[in-house]
């Protein structure tokens, strides 16, 4: 626990300080920083070589956070939230409080909410959103251990997590479901 709670404070540190992460998460290894820092999200943008109109991921640590961007969630979304067997992503139309630079070309938002203990933890310390995206080159394979992260990522972050560099783990990126003005969802990604 101590070993989580160090991992938690130090990358804690760097993301207030505008940094970018490379960091484990539920899912894939990621690269991420603070959603509500602009500049860093720009980072981002460019460490990765992507296209700036693509959307990104956003972590939140619970429902409650969620409701800060979104509009509304449909009434059984917690109870379809929670019978999730693997991490999925939501989509979400009309997003508020957010810059628009995290929104896609049609203004929807991808959210979701993480019960990875390290990111959870690291979520409430800043009490905001963090950017989640994968920690690859656009268009190369995300990376499923820290094994799989390239050199030329490792030196373009500026803080690598000290946390779960060891697990040997078969990931896979999250489901994305949309869900649509009416409540209904859809399947974007399985």
């Amino acid at each position: 626990m101590k070993q989580l709670i160090n991992a938690v404070q130090a990358a804690e540190e760097e993301v207030l300080l505008g940094n970018v992460i490379l960091y484990p998460t539920d899912t894939v290894w990621g690269i991420g920083c603070d959603a509500e820092n602009i500049a860093a999200v720009q980072k981002i943008v460019k460490l990765k070589e992507r296209n700036p109109s693509k959307a990104m991921i956003l972590l939140v640590a619970d429902q409650q956070m969620l409701l800060h961007y979104v509009q509304a969630l449909p009434a059984d979304f917690e109870h379809v939230a929670e019978e999730q067997e693997r991490p999925t992503t939501y989509v979400f139309s009309n997003p508020k409080n957010l810059p628009k630079e995290l929104l896609a070309e049609d203004g929807t938002v991808a959210i979701r909410v993480t019960k990875d203990p390290f990111c959870h933890r690291l979520i409430r310390q800043i009490s905001r959103p963090l950017v989640s995206t994968s920690a690859n080159i656009s268009g190369e394979p995300a990376p499923k251990s820290f094994a799989d992260v390239s050199e030329e990522i490792k030196t373009r972050v500026d803080y690598i997590v000290n946390w779960r560099q060891e697990d040997a783990m078969d990931a896979q990126p999250s489901r994305i479901v949309k869900i649509n003005p009416d409540g209904g969802q859809q399947v974007l990604r399985d």
